[in-house]
């Protein structure tokens, strides 16, 4: 299907080096954008881009680390200078720490908030400069389901997807006078390498899937963990025209494991 009103326009994603954010730049390209693959890891960047380009789709690799704020107002001015007017933002950049709090460091901490919450008000906060200028534009936070659900040993993660996802809402309310929408997805457990690295054996999915009583964890009730396609396209759908009157919205794609009304 169509996505109107993504053709043609410029979509900057972060995270673009792998899993989530790699398929979603891979969904943009699809429905004709020029993508801005933006990710840490320059060399991972460009492995998305050499994909997309050799199937005949616009897009650019830069190296650029969310948290750090001088690096993201240049890579927003590069994109700026070199693609074109920033239409999309698809915040996907993130990081995952899992401990109990009591064996959490500062540095795990405040590395989490610092990609996963400052890292989102970083780049926001600069694209957003454009997009009221231009009076025009849709912005999409990949969240988790964890930052609405208490997760065992995830605190720091679950807690700044949830400052990001709030954070977010907010932007929504005052840009939208500017006619600027901002939304949130919110995956469940996603079969990517971040996914693979909570598994201690070959039975991770199957224990993902039914869940684990004892840390009070529902199962997924479609019975399959979600792939990175199926998170991509939420976020291609709430960028679009098609979305036109959703703005401050918190999409959760994971399969009902959170069982929310």
């Amino acid at each position: 299907m169509n996505r109107t009103g993504i053709s043609g326009e410029v979509v900057i994603v972060t995270g673009a080096g792998q899993g989530i954010g790699a398929a979603v730049a891979r969904a943009f390209a699809q429905e004709g954008a020029e993508v801005a693959a933006v990710d840490r890891n320059g060399d991972k960047a460009a492995e998305t881009v050499d994909g997309l380009v050799a199937e005949g789709h616009r897009a650019r690799a830069y190296r650029a680390d969310v948290a750090d704020p001088a690096a993201v107002t240049e890579v927003v001015t590069r994109v700026e200078a070199e693609q074109g007017p920033i239409a999309v933002l698809a915040n996907v950049a993130g990081v995952l720490q899992v401990g109990t709090v009591q064996e959490l460091t500062d540095a795990e901490w405040q590395r989490t908030f610092a990609v996963n919450t400052t890292g989102v008000f970083n780049v926001c906060r600069e694209v957003s400069k454009h997009m009221i200028s231009r009076r025009r534009g849709a912005i999409v936070t990949v969240g988790s389901n964890a930052a609405g659900v208490p997760r065992h040993s995830m605190a720091a993660y679950a807690a700044s997807k949830a400052a990001a996802t709030m954070f977010t809402k907010s932007l929504g309310l005052e840009l939208a006078e500017h006619g600027i929408r901002c939304n949130i997805v919110a995956p469940g457990s996603t079969d990517t390498d971040m996914q693979r690295g909570m598994w201690t054996d070959g039975n991770g999915p199957e224990r993902v899937i039914a869940g684990t009583p004892e840390t009070y964890k529902a199962g997924i009730p479609l019975r399959k963990l979600a792939t990175p396609e199926d998170v991509a396209h939420a976020v291609v759908f709430l960028a679009s025209d098609e979305a036109g009157h959703i703005t401050m919205h918190d999409l959760y794609v994971d399969g009902g494991a959170t069982l929310r009304a």
